[in-house]
């Protein structure tokens, strides 16, 4: 892709529930069209998944780079974990089941990697240097590890053991629900978990999302970590934002333009 070209690109966010993408100008990191969504086919196969993934790529009559993300460890285009989607997509290639679909050439990585490099790049940690890890708490916990830029890919920290326990099934937001937890000592889980990583990896900063950062106010103020933390401010724009900033650096031909 030549380097004076307008900086934009197809970013496709594959979700458990729903699958949305848009236009983007990686730019300025914002969305050049509405999010086109339709909800995430039953059961979530690979081939149904791919005829999605295609309509709503299609539908922005745009040819360039397309960005995939996908919930679960993703290397060489290979899906290698499937969390929220049908467990037939464990050693499939996106590239056989979702390229084809495409009107551009694609690019595939996980979720929350997409997540973290668009918040790096755009977001709560513009500017930042060093280590920067963003943390999801959702259903499970999502991790994406970022050092000065750049991204090292398929960070499955929200999986490392904490007192005899998969972190996720303590601290994710959905623990909180179904053990009726207070506010307290939900952060206070949270808190754990997130000293855990610090103490391994030694952050410069945290940036916080996932849905229950949508009430920040609840439960970032009880944290008691060393490490800053900010609450993620792209939100629901974040995956498709960063896998459409990967898919166009993964083919700018400009090795000088390209962070990942």
């Amino acid at each position: 892709m030549a380097r004076n070209e307008i900086r934009q690109a197809v970013g496709i966010d594959v979700g458990g529930t729903g699958i949305k993408g848009a236009l983007v100008d990686l730019e300025q990191g914002v969305l050049l069209t509405h999010r086109h969504r339709i909800d995430t086919p039953r059961p979530a196969t690979p081939a149904a998944v791919g005829d999605v993934v295609g309509q709503v790529a299609r539908s922005f009559d745009f040819k360039g780079p397309v960005g995939i993300d996908f919930p679960g460890v993703v290397l060489d285009g290979v899906v290698h974990t499937a969390a929220n989607v049908d467990k037939s997509w464990i050693g499939t290639s996106l590239a056989d089941a979702v390229g084809p679909e495409l009107p551009g050439p694609p690019y595939f990585l996980n979720d929350a990697d997409a997540a973290g490099l668009a918040e790096v790049r755009y977001g709560a940690g513009k500017g930042q240097r060093g280590v920067v890890i963003m943390v999801t708490f959702g259903t499970g916990i999502g991790t994406a590890v970022i050092h000065d830029g750049r991204l090292v890919p398929n960070a499955e920290l929200g999986h490392i053991e904490i007192d005899g326990h998969d972190a996720e099934t303590r601290a994710a937001a959905s623990a909180r629900e179904r053990e009726g937890l207070s506010w307290e000592k939900w952060a206070a889980r949270a808190s754990a978990y997130l000293s855990t990583l610090e103490n391994l990896l030694w952050p410069r900063l945290f940036i916080l999302g996932g849905g229950i950062s949508k009430k920040p106010e609840k439960w970032v103020p009880l944290l008691n970590n060393r490490t800053p933390v900010v609450v993620a401010t792209l939100i629901n724009n974040a995956g498709i934002v960063g896998a459409a900033l990967a898919a166009y650096e993964a083919h700018d031909d400009d090795p000088a333009t390209n962070p990942i």
